[in-house]
C-alpha cells in the first residue's frame, strides 16, 4: 500500500499499464512519478472544462473548439489563452490503482497553469482506479507565452493503491525520529510551512512577474535574464502586500525533507487565512532536502497568486502544508541522488529557464 515508486512504475509500462506512442523513456520516470508529453497537435478552446460522466475529451473539443495548431515545429501558447493538448501516454489502470496529477516545478513557477483532465472525468488531476484511456493537458499560460513542441514534459502522474496518508500523530512520530523541517514543526492535517520575509542576507524577498514580457521556449535552459521578465522584490519591515491578478515567486522560512521512504504533496492552506494560492507544482519527491541523497533540507518555493484584493503577507505566516505520504518501497533513486534534479537545497530560484540573478 502507498504511492508507487519507481520501480513499480517501471513495471506498470512492462505490464501495459502505461502505455506510450512513442514509448516511455527511462528519462521520464521520477521516484514517485512519472513525467507526461505532449503530443502533436493543440486545440485552442474557448474555456477550461471537464468532460463529465458519460462524455469524452475528443467528444467535448468539438463543443469548445476555436482552432487546432499543430505543435511539431513548435508553436507559441499564448498568454491568457486555454489549450487541451492529447498527451502521448495512455493509461489501462488496474482497479487498485488511482492516480493524481501535477504541474512540474519549473512549470509552476513559470505561472503556467497546467492541469490533467480525462475521459468521464469530474475533476482536474485526479484519476480514478481502474481508468483506461488517453490522457490530456489542459494549458493555460498566465504570465508568460510560450513556446512548446511535442515531448515537452509539463506535468507528471503519480500512482497510489490505497490510502497511504500520515496522521497527524504518526507524522509528528516520523519528525520525532527523523526532523521534517530545522525548527519547529507545525503539525495540522500535514506539516505547515510559513514564508519568508527576513531573509538572514540581504532584503531580497522574492519576484513578481512583469505584465509585458517576450516568449519564452521551455526548450531553453539558463537562457533569459530574469530582468525581462521579473521584477524584484525587495522589504526591509517583514511584510508585502500582494497585488490582484499579479504572480509571485516567494520561499517557505522552513527547510524541510523528504525521508526516502515517504512522499508529499503541498497543498494550500485554509481559504480563511487569505485570498490567495500558494502552488502550483505540488509533487516532492522521496530523497528531496534528504542528507543521503545531497540535500541539508530544502526550501519550499511557493508559486503565489493574489485573487480579489490586496493582500497583506507578513513573515512567518503560515501559508500551506506538506501532506506526507508512505511509498509501498524506498525508490531505487532518490531526488538528488544520480538524478539531475534541478532544486536540490534550493533556497529562493527561479525556473531553470533564467540565468541566475546578478
Amino acid at each position: 500500500m502507498g504511492v508507487l515508486a519507481d520501480q513499480a512504475i517501471e513495471q506498470m509500462i512492462k505490464s501495459g499499464a502505461i502505455h506510450a506512442t512513442p514509448a516511455v523513456i527511462d528519462a521520464q520516470i521520477q521516484p514517485a512519478s512519472l513525467d507526461l508529453r505532449l503530443g502533436n497537435r493543440a486545440w485552442r478552446v474557448r474555456a477550461s472544462f471537464l468532460a463529465g460522466a458519460g462524455n469524452s475529451v475528443a467528444e467535448r473539443l468539438t463543443e469548445f473548439e476555436m482552432h487546432q495548431i499543430d505543435l511539431t515545429q513548435g508553436a507559441v501558447l499564448e498568454k491568457g489563452c486555454v489549450y487541451v493538448v492529447p498527451l502521448m501516454e495512455n493509461l489501462d489502470l488496474p482497479e487498485t490503482i488511482q492516480a493524481v496529477a501535477n504541474a512540474k516545478s519549473s512549470t509552476g513557477r513559470l505561472d503556467l497553469l497546467t492541469r490533467l483532465i480525462t475521459d468521464e472525468g469530474v475533476e482536474f488531476d485526479r484519476i480514478a482506479s481502474g481508468y483506461t484511456g488517453p490522457l490530456y493537458a489542459e494549458i493555460c499560460p498566465r504570465s508568460f507565452s510560450v513556446l512548446v513542441r511535442p515531448g515537452m514534459r509539463l506535468n507528471q502522474i503519480r500512482f497510489r493503491e490505497g490510502q497511504a496518508v500520515l496522521s497527524d500523530a504518526d507524522l509528528h512520530d516520523l519528525h520525532m525520529k527523523s526532523p521534517l523541517v530545522d525548527g519547529e514543526a507545525v503539525i495540522d492535517q500535514g506539516l505547515g510551512f510559513s514564508v519568508d520575509l527576513r531573509p538572514s542576507d540581504g532584503d531580497l524577498v522574492g519576484y513578481r512577474a512583469k505584465p509585458h514580457t517576450g516568449v519564452i521556449d521551455l526548450d531553453l535552459i539558463g537562457h533569459y535574464d530574469p530582468a525581462d521578465y521579473w521584477e524584484p522584490i525587495h522589504t526591509k519591515d517583514g511584510r508585502i502586500i500582494l497585488d490582484p491578478g499579479a504572480f509571485y515567486i516567494l520561499v517557505s522560512r522552513e527547510a524541510v525533507h523528504i525521508p526516502p521512504e515517504m512522499a508529499a504533496e503541498m497543498a494550500p492552506y485554509l481559504a480563511m487565512v487569505g485570498e490567495f494560492r500558494v502552488h502550483y507544482a505540488g509533487f516532492f519527491d522521496p530523497g528531496f532536502g534528504h542528507a543521503n541523497a545531497g540535500g541539508t533540507g530544502s526550501r519550499g518555493v511557493l508559486e503565489v497568486r493574489c485573487h480579489e484584493a490586496p493582500f497583506v503577507l507578513e513573515h512567518g505566516q503560515i501559508v500551506g502544508r506538506l501532506v506526507y505520504e508512505q511509498m509501498n518501497e524506498v525508490p531505487q533513486r532518490l531526488y538528488g541522488a544520480d538524478l539531475k534534479s534541478n532544486y536540490q537545497g534550493q533556497g529562493l530560484k527561479l525556473s531553470k529557464h533564467f540565468k541566475p540573478p546578478v
